[in-house]
């Protein structure tokens, strides 16, 4: 089950989302709307609440806006409602993107989606016409330090995980969509909380792309996950090291 993994990678340099920390609370704000309006307004009863919960708590969102914007969706105040589409095309060097959206306006989200695929040299498709690339799994994010690779490695196994990454600064436990659920309340029961626990799309093989066109692509990444509309974007790129490391310096 352990061994190397390059998804750190392919989902991109995650620093890129540190920068705008506006943004990035601006995005966990919909997602906690959407979940408590799709079941209880209770963490503790709402499983995709309680995985949004932890995902502000770990991009340090002050507690009162949480609750609030709990509290708001739950008593149908916020009177916006947020529709979930997702995106799939190929970007530079036929990297395959699927671009997970949550949005009031789906005609305004087609057209930036779009336009972002056009200016790029990309090409925007069908739904499903990338996503069989994908496996579309649980995955649960704890941090290094919570546990040695070996017990991570045991614990995950136990609750159903079907693979542990130990790498990049975190434990990385990848399970059956039914299973996510089940799996973080059994690691949480031993680590408490991860630092997230979401459904993902894990590329099943990769694409290389050299330093000419690498620039070109991050550029198209960041493009689409600055729009407010988009939630998450997923990649089978495989770039380097070195060459990740040269353009997050320019």
């Amino acid at each position: 089950m352990a061994g190397h993994s390059k998804f750190k990678n392919i989902m991109h340099r995650k620093g890129a989302q540190d920068k705008k920390r506006a943004k990035v609370f601006t995005k966990l704000i919909r997602e906690l709307t959407v979940a408590a309006k799709s079941g209880l307004p209770d963490p503790e009863h709402n499983p995709r609440l309680r995985a949004a919960v932890v995902a502000a708590r770990a991009a340090n969102m002050p507690r009162d806006n949480v609750d609030r914007a709990i509290k708001k969706a739950a008593g149908g105040d916020d009177g916006v409602n947020y529709e979930e589409v997702r995106y799939e095309g190929y970007g530079t060097s036929g990297v395959a993107v699927i671009v997970e959206v949550l949005t009031d306006n789906r005609n305004r989200a087609a057209s930036n989606i779009r336009a972002a695929f056009t200016k790029f040299g990309g090409n925007l498709g069908e739904t499903n016409s990338v996503s069989f690339m994908f496996d579309h799994v649980g995955q649960i994010e704890y941090p290094l330090e919570k546990a040695s690779e070996e017990e991570m490695l045991e614990a995950s196994i136990e609750a159903g995980a079907n693979d542990v990454v130990s790498s990049n600064g975190s434990h990385e436990i990848v399970c059956a969509i039914d299973e996510l659920h089940a799996v973080r309340e059994s690691l949480m029961a031993r680590f408490e909380d991860p630092i997230a626990a979401k459904l993902i799309w894990k590329p099943k093989s990769l694409t290389p792309v050299d330093a000419g066109a690498a620039e070109t692509l991050m550029k198209f990444i960041d493009t689409l996950e600055d729009n407010d509309d988009v939630q998450e974007v997923y990649a089978n790129f495989d770039i380097s090291d070195d060459i990740m490391e040269q353009l997050a310096q320019q």
